[in-house]
């Protein structure tokens, strides 16, 4: 099992070069960005996480800006969007941030996507909250076109464009993994529709062995094995005994959480993390 890690990048944390830089020379295999593009001050839609949202949300930078800086300093670094809130973005601007992070970085991008949670943000973008989903697919399957044809053309009922040519592709064959956030069914049959992988969060208990069951049933329902996908759990305890059960069931990747913090902290914090590699 591989071993990454997912932070915040905000504008009072480690820099993300240099960050990528001291998670290469330590041995992790990955390291995810997520996003929000603002974070309404109205505080309407509730946080899963608690009562009081942390700053991080509303400080971080652009995740593909991010994680350009990330592969332009490293070779074998993975680098991935944990998640990117595809509903509220246009996809065929984000086809050419994802096809160019790609091919620059040498095939190493994951494109891990995900509705999203705060309804005021999505309303900013003009997204609702009710056909987020929806919304999503479309984006996924016009940007599978533009990276995949020669002459690319969608017309779905949020997302429409005639036949055109969009350069550059990924260098992966034929795009980058796109893993989906999410614990529930729903999230599974995405998945099996029209996804590479799944991207569950560790804080909802996840148990490793009863949900790559539950993934190989979604899988097979829809037409699909369970080994073409990967499963990257997200906010992972460094808890050696914990990973390698986890390993044992067959997740693909675990991703350790790094807090927000200065450089000096943030290495620290890496050097004791990197027990868990071994």
């Amino acid at each position: 099992m591989h071993i990454g890690a997912m932070i915040f990048a905000t504008d009072y944390s480690i820099r993300t070069d240099e960050l990528a830089i001291a998670m290469e020379e330590r041995g992790f295999e990955s390291l995810f960005l997520p996003e929000h593009t603002h974070i309404p001050t109205s505080r309407k839609s509730a946080w899963a996480g608690g009562p009081d949202l942390p700053k991080d949300y509303w400080h971080t930078h652009d995740p593909f800006v991010g994680l350009a800086y990330a592969a332009a300093v490293t070779k074998k670094l993975k680098l991935g969007t944990g998640i990117c809130l595809l509903a509220q973005r246009e996809p065929i601007v984000t086809a050419k941030s994802v096809a160019s992070l790609d091919m620059m970085s040498g095939g190493r991008f994951i494109f891990g996507i995900g509705g999203g949670w705060n309804v005021e943000e999505m309303e900013d973008h003009g997204v609702q909250y009710k056909t987020r989903f929806a919304r999503m697919r479309e984006n996924v399957l016009a940007m599978k076109a533009l990276w995949t044809q020669e002459e690319a053309a969608f017309h779905g009922d949020f997302v429409n464009f005639d036949d055109c040519w969009a350069y550059p592709k990924p260098a992966q064959d034929p795009h980058p993994p796109i893993i989906l956030g999410g614990e529930t069914d729903y999230t599974l049959r995405r998945i099996v529709e029209y996804g590479d992988g799944w991207l569950p969060r560790a804080r909802h208990g996840f148990d490793a062995a009863e949900n790559m069951a539950r993934l190989a049933r979604m899988a097979e329902a829809g037409g699909r094995d369970a080994s073409e996908f990967s499963v990257s759990v997200f906010g992972a305890p460094d808890d050696k005994a914990m990973l390698d059960g986890w390993a044992e069931a067959g997740v693909t990747r675990a991703l350790l959480t790094l807090p927000s913090e200065p450089r000096d902290d943030a290495l620290r914090r890496l050097d004791r993390y990197a027990a868990v590699l071994s």
